[in-house]
């Protein structure tokens, strides 16, 4: 399936809005992709929602934003970026731009932008369904902040809490990356990165607190057994 998808992205890579949607700032001129990135932020929207709502048709409102927000957020699109190879593809001349999470992220929806208005919705859809499935049927953590829960089950399976640290912290004051480290003794630490401390602190915590359950459901899996 994933073949179909790179097919898409092949015939609309010789269209000017393509070009436009991954050139960076070069020479002191402005990124071009911004406008791309505001269709394609609506229609991604658009198509999640939609998904979530013929998906998941037993699931409540609650829930379905809980989903939304995770396969929209800036570190999903970040991801997905890297998947299409959108990273080496950028039209840059500041090479770490190609690991900047909130430029990824920007220049995946305005790739989005550029296959709805050279393909359709319907293409877009195709698109989103094959490239999102995995994140798809990830099982979801509920509402509650991860932090929260990560520390919950650190002091009950380990009795210590989880540190965390500011590993850096770049681009410009009006556009941060923050790239957070958090910590729990015996267990490989997380990093990831947001447009704020805080929520690069969160998207650590729900890594961590991920690996946290799948140990625990390996370890239930192999007792039953």
């Amino acid at each position: 399936m994933i073949n179909q998808a790179e097919a898409i992205l092949k015939e609309i890579q010789e269209t000017p809005n393509y070009k436009k949607a991954i050139t960076l700032a070069i020479g002191g001129k402005a990124a071009t992709y911004e406008q791309l990135e505001f269709l394609g932020d609506r229609v991604l929207g658009l198509v999640i929602a939609d998904i979530l709502f013929h998906r998941f048709p037993k699931e409540k409102e609650g829930v379905w934003a809980v989903r939304f927000t995770s396969l929209v957020k800036e570190q999903t699109l970040a991801q997905i970026a890297k998947i299409l190879k959108l990273n080496k593809a950028l039209i840059t001349n500041e090479e770490y731009l190609r690991k900047n999470s909130s430029v990824l992220s920007d220049v995946c929806e305005a790739v989005l932008g550029v296959i709805y208005l050279e393909k359709g919705l319907e293409t877009v859809k195709t698109f989103v369904e094959i490239v999102w499935e995995p994140f798809l049927n990830q099982p979801i953590l509920g509402e509650k902040d991860f932090k929260s829960r990560l520390q919950e089950w650190t002091q009950k399976n380990k009795k210590v809490i989880p540190s965390y640290e500011v590993i850096s912290k770049k681009g410009p004051d009006h556009d941060p990356v923050f790239e957070v480290e958090v910590s729990v003794p015996d267990m490989q630490s997380k990093r990831a990165t947001g447009a704020s401390k805080k929520e690069a602190m969160i998207e650590a915590a729900r890594l961590l607190l991920q690996e946290c359950l799948d140990l625990e459901k390996e370890k239930r899996k192999n007792n039953d057994g």
